[in-house]
């Protein structure tokens, strides 16, 4: 536990020089205040583990030092100490919520065991609280509260108790991977094991002995028999995540492992029977690959059974307040230095300023985002300029209207008079969609109010035309257009 920081509030120099010096002889780092006011300050700028508190303080008592404490650092252990203990007192402060009550004059063995127990208490809390985390209620991790996930978090219901396969479609960081989990969770399969394959970032050479496994001997490197993903995660869920990018010679394999729930291992002649419930998922049109010959349509039909479109971060802006304070709640206690387990405020403007941003990145731009605020923060509230800076973005997003139009190409029309009537309306219903996305910026739910139809129905024709909307990396358009 060395390293932690302890803070002791005590008006007494003596005990506050005592107290540091047996403590920093264990390697703890200590920070002392001679009353409540500047203790408070010290807890306010630092991430303290351990607050040795006076009751009899001048300014503010001990005990209104107490609850103040615990109720703005929760996770932060306080011992009490007094020249002047009794009963009643002692028991008023382990209802204020402190850890223990000491006497004075103190004890070194004591002070130093209280020491050890209180900040042990704190990590097991901590990692309690992790625990709960990472195990959360089935489904908790996909926060939101606009209709568009609420869709989402209903499919997932529906869908899990089946043992049906589910192809989960979206932009790169909109929660693909936390879709699939949840719906693991909730299956009949939750206690069985979840494996995950990340298809794009395995070799075309590897992805068929990490898939089925191989035998021994098989190919040079394969000095022992090895399990795939098939066999490892029989029982559960395989999750084939990125599954446009498997080469269609793995896909001509996973096709037929899906359809005898069998597998052959590289290398070897034994039938191995398999019971895994495929989820998979994609950042690419999966409809075009197949019409491009990229991808196989029997295996994309094999796994379209229930389709899942998670929304981008734009198309759900009713959601990026409650994902963003979620996200800097939970990297403010993890974060060190000044702005460690400070709860963060926003101005208003500046809240607007995100709300607008378009959020290329999607939900994982946004965390990544809360990580560097959480880091970063010196206190006080945060304002518009500062998360401009943040975002490396020097003026509102969207910039003006008026001024994007204006700086939209004009409609080829000598182009498309030579063209059929049906290829013309094609053509002109393409620029219309262009000119009034640029108009919005590229986000779908405001152009489709902006021009009077459903979202859904203008993200369709956005991928039957292939246009690729504003403020997307060129890495990312030219995803799409694949």
């Amino acid at each position: 536990m060395s390293g932690v920081r302890i803070l002791i509030i005590d008006d007494e120099p003596g005990i506050r020089c005592t107290l540091a010096s047996i403590l920093e002889d264990e390697r703890y780092k200590v920070r002392t205040a001679e009353d409540a006011i500047r203790g408070l300050e010290i807890l306010d700028r630092e991430s303290i583990g351990l607050v040795f508190l006076d009751v009899l303080l001048p300014n503010m008592g001990g005990l209104e030092a107490l609850e103040k404490i615990r109720g703005s650092w929760p996770q932060t252990e306080v011992v009490m100490i007094s020249g002047h203990a009794n009963v009643d007192m002692a028991v008023r402060a382990v209802k204020f919520g402190a850890f223990d009550f000491l006497e004075k004059p103190l004890s070194l063995d004591k002070v130093l065991t209280v020491c050890r127990n209180a900040l042990a208490v704190r990590k097991l809390r901590e990692e309690n609280r992790d625990l709960k985390k990472k195990a959360g209620l089935p489904g908790d991790e996909i926060i939101g509260i606009s209709p568009e996930i609420e869709e989402v978090r209903a499919l997932i219901r529906q869908a899990a108790s089946t043992d049906a396969r589910i192809l989960i479609c979206g932009e790169n960081g909109t929660g693909k991977e936390l879709v699939a989990r949840a719906i693991h969770r909730l299956s009949p399969r939750s206690g069985m094991p979840f494996v995950e394959v990340n298809c794009a970032a395995i070799p075309d050479t590897l992805i068929e002995s990490e898939l089925f496994g191989h035998e021994k001997g098989a190919f040079t490197d394969a000095v022992a028999a090895r399990k795939g993903r098939f066999e490892t995660a029989s029982g559960g869920t395989l999750f084939l995540d990125e599954i446009g990018d498997m080469s269609l010679a793995a896909q001509a394999k996973v096709l037929r492992a899906i359809q005898e729930r069998t597998i052959e291992r590289i290398g070897g002649e034994k039938t191995i029977d398999v019971d895994v419930r495929i989820l998979a998922a994609t950042n690419k049109d999966l409809e075009l690959a197949c019409r491009k010959g990229r991808f196989r349509q029997d295996l994309y039909f094999r796994l379209n059974v229930i389709p899942i479109w998670l929304p981008s971060l734009r198309e759900r802006k009713a959601d990026i307040p409650l994902l963003l304070f979620r996200f800097l709640e939970e990297f403010s206690e993890a974060a060190s230095g000044p702005g460690a387990g400070k709860k963060i405020e926003l101005e208003d403007a500046a809240l607007d300023f995100l709300c607008a941003y378009p959020w290329p990145g999607n939900v994982r731009e946004l965390r990544n985002f809360a990580e560097r605020i959480a880091i970063m923060y010196q206190g006080g509230k945060i304002g518009e300029k500062t998360v401009a800076d943040f975002l490396n973005k020097r003026e509102a997003p969207g910039g003006n209207a008026e001024e994007s139009a204006a700086a939209f190409p004009p409609f080829p029309i000598h182009e498309i008079l030579v063209k059929d009537y049906s290829k013309a309306k094609e053509s002109f219903e393409k620029y219309y969609l262009e000119f009034q996305l640029a108009r919005n910026h590229g986000i779908i739910s405001r152009t489709a109010e902006a021009i009077g139809i459903y979202p859904s129905n203008l993200h369709a024709k956005v991928r039957k035309y292939g246009i690729s909307l504003q403020r997307e990396s060129s890495a990312e358009q030219q995803a799409n257009k694949e």
